[in-house]
């Protein structure tokens, strides 16, 4: 497998279109397995589980009054054009880490005056998938990878209360597990998860990670907020050269924003097609740049994940 950049559309490149990534961390040559986990390329899939929203379902809290009196009044409108523009991904959850995929952006929350305790993820809206069964497919597809470790960066958590927290900490234990791996300061290397059977370095974004061993903090990243393709090189290259505070997991955003006015007047205009427009810029300006980012990847001043919307496949 040979190292470049990623494209909004992929993750890696490889010479082999066909290649099996179901188990590419066990493929890694020995002399990466001593390597600190937040200096190896991780690829991974911005709002994972986005390819599971259901039309139907309310606005998020979080979005505007404005956004929200616009949706009820012109819903047959605003439904397809928030669908389109908010399904980041295609792919279900286990064909992405089949596909190479090891770190997912979930983002999850409770619905409004919902009495149950049932968690969904969201995009501007709510899934069909819960989290809990999303998670235990996720936990049956690393029982047959044993040397496959995944981040799963949970955050947002829009809705949750104190005891929704404790019962989603208390399921998310339950699923995993001996597989969790502690929070600890010593690095993280594949050598030393295979040696504790650990697969899953889970990342919550809330302060109740704080008293729970298991879980780790939230993982910065840069989010580059652009709507251009070149507005996101530039950001990166600059945060590039700024480097990262020490040997912490650092992530990357390879993605194109687009505000909610432009998405509602370009109704049909999927964010697919836009991501998949952009996919020969990327490549160019990957290529350009493939050295210098094949060596930052190397350096304590390099991101660590990339993530990317509409993953397509492994290259």
């Amino acid at each position: 497998m040979k190292n470049s950049a990623l494209s909004t559309e992929i993750a890696m490149y490889s010479d082999e279109d066909q290649q099996n990534y179901e188990d590419w961390m066990a493929s890694l040559p020995e002399e990466l397995w001593d390597v600190p986990l937040s200096s190896l390329a991780i690829p991974g899939s911005h709002d994972a589980m986005s390819y599971s929203l259901d039309i139907n379902s309310p606005l998020i809290r979080s979005e505007s009054d404005t956004f929200r009196l616009l949706d009820g009044i012109f819903y047959c409108l605003t439904r397809p054009a928030i669908y389109r523009w908010s399904t980041t991904q295609e792919k279900g959850i286990v064909e992405q880490l089949s596909e190479g995929i090891r770190y997912f952006d979930l983002r999850i929350a409770h619905k409004p005056y919902d009495p149950s305790n049932e968690l969904y993820f969201t995009h501007v809206i709510y899934t069909h998938l819960t989290v809990v069964e999303t998670l235990r497919a996720v936990a049956s597809w690393l029982e047959s990878h044993s040397k496959e470790v995944v981040i799963l960066a949970c955050s947002h958590f829009e809705g949750l209360t104190e005891k929704l927290h404790e019962h989603f900490i208390f399921s998310l234990k339950k699923i995993f597990g001996s597989k969790l791996c502690p929070r600890k300061e010593t690095v993280v290397t594949l050598r030393g998860l295979w040696a504790l059977g650990y697969q899953v370095l889970l990342s919550y974004d809330d302060q109740a990670a704080a008293r729970q061993q298991v879980l780790w903090p939230g993982i910065p990243y840069w989010w580059a907020n652009q709507n251009t393709a070149s507005g996101v090189v530039s950001y990166l290259d600059w945060q590039k050269d700024m480097g990262r505070p020490g040997e912490k997991i650092q992530a990357c955003a390879l993605q194109i924003h687009q505000r909610n006015v432009l998405c509602l007047n370009r109704p049909f205009f999927p964010l697919k097609l836009l991501t998949r427009s952009k996919a020969k810029y990327w490549n160019n300006i990957c290529n350009v740049e493939r050295g210098e980012w094949s060596e930052a990847i190397n350096s304590t001043q390099s991101f660590c994940l990339l993530f990317c919307d509409v993953i397509k496949k492994m290259l």
